[in-house]
């Protein structure tokens, strides 16, 4: 079934087996020691090898941007050589595994900061609260990134890319999405800024496009995608004209050659996030010529007429991708989704329970013959 689905597909350098893709989902395993891949994580990757493209969990590029309790981190030797085992996996079983780079921004809480604000495009707040090792608390008002804090920061990221290529992957994704950092400086509600970083949709993009030039330094452009969110509201990151804002930030996608660019883009009835606002691949794809992958609530069959139609070149996959290891074999039989997906309690604790105990196809039947 589904037969479009399961074509090869070449995004510059990257070559992938089939456009049933496994999209960025934070799980919250790297708990002890606290930021560093474990494992248990090896486990995780190597089971849901038989994606068309894994894009990781979203993966600190620096102390001051990671703000999520037991997420993963790429700044230190530590961590690289303990990402090594997991691109080997992945590798093992004929997978293709690219890491994406995350700076939270305002997201990130001061209990992450030894009591420091965290900062963002501009001054702003972000509504609600932070998850934090001591439950949930009130996010704080972010400071204003100085031009040295600018480039620091697009510094850690070109740190961070590097260390993604000693660790063994295949290529990165940029985190410019839900309303991080990247996004916190494309979108007017987020971005006052009235300096060179600031003012017009072109302007706004300035630091999207100067990270990418970094990543693009190490890994070259044919291995470097990044991951957008052009439509509706986003952690309090939103624009007055998406279509405008995300058409400039797909503009420079292209002109820097970019592998591929994924967007999330959640509709009114999404379950993870919903809009009224229009989704935007259209103006993506106006000003973007190579390779789209789309994600948000798809089923198999959308995900089928999208890639049949040309409206897409593959979608990504999330939660379905957590309770269903061999998503992908799933799709291909025609078969039923395990119905446990939508566990929140299963999803951040730092446990093997909800994260690598969900059966395979196979595995189910050889229990019900058991049985």
């Amino acid at each position: 079934m589904h037969d479009v689905l399961f074509q090869p597909l070449k995004m510059g350098a990257l070559e992938a087996k089939n456009r049933i893709f496994m999209a960025p989902l934070t799980r919250g395993r790297a708990a002890d020691p606290m930021f560093t891949p474990n494992d248990m994580m090896t486990t995780y990757y190597r089971q849901r090898a038989g994606a068309g493209m894994i894009l990781t969990e979203a993966t600190g590029i620096s102390v001051e941007g990671l703000g999520w309790p037991s997420a993963p981190g790429i700044w230190s030797d530590e961590q690289t050589e303990a990402w090594k085992p997991i691109t080997k996996a992945v590798h093992d079983e004929g997978g293709l595994i690219v890491m994406q780079l995350w700076h939270m921004g305002r997201i990130v809480h001061p209990v992450f900061l030894d009591g420091k604000p965290p900062f963002s495009a501009s001054a702003t707040t972000a509504p609600g609260e932070a998850h934090t090792p001591t439950g949930k608390q009130p996010y704080v008002e972010a400071r204003a990134m100085t031009h040295e804090d600018i480039q620091r920061t697009i510094g850690d990221y070109r740190r961070a890319a590097e260390n993604a290529k000693k660790a063994g992957f295949d290529g990165v994704q940029l985190h410019g999405a839900n309303g991080y950092l990247v996004d916190q400086f494309l979108r007017d509600s987020t971005n006052h800024r009235t300096d060179e970083y600031g003012g017009t949709p072109e302007k706004r993009t300035r630091f999207m496009r100067e990270v990418l030039e970094a990543i693009i330094d190490v890994w070259g452009a044919d291995r470097v995608g990044i991951r957008l969110s052009p439509n509706g509201d986003s952690q309090g990151a939103d624009d007055s004209t998406p279509g405008e804002t995300f058409g400039a930030a797909a503009r420079v996608c292209e002109e820097l050659g970019l592998a591929f660019v994924e967007l999330r883009q959640p509709g009114p009835n999404g379950t993870f996030g919903n809009t009224e606002v229009p989704k935007q691949d259209d103006v993506i794809r106006a000003n973007y010529t190579g390779p789209l992958i789309l994600n948000s609530d798809y089923t198999a069959q959308e995900a089928d007429d999208d890639v049949s139609s040309g409206r897409c070149e593959a979608v990504s996959f999330g939660r379905p991708y957590i309770s269903n290891p061999d998503l992908e074999k799933r799709i291909a039989a025609g078969a039923d989704f395990n119905p446990n997906t939508n566990v929140p309690k299963s999803w951040y604790f730092p446990i093997p329970e909800g994260y690598i105990d969900y059966p395979t196809m196979e595995e189910e039947q050889a229990a019900a013959n058991a049985a």
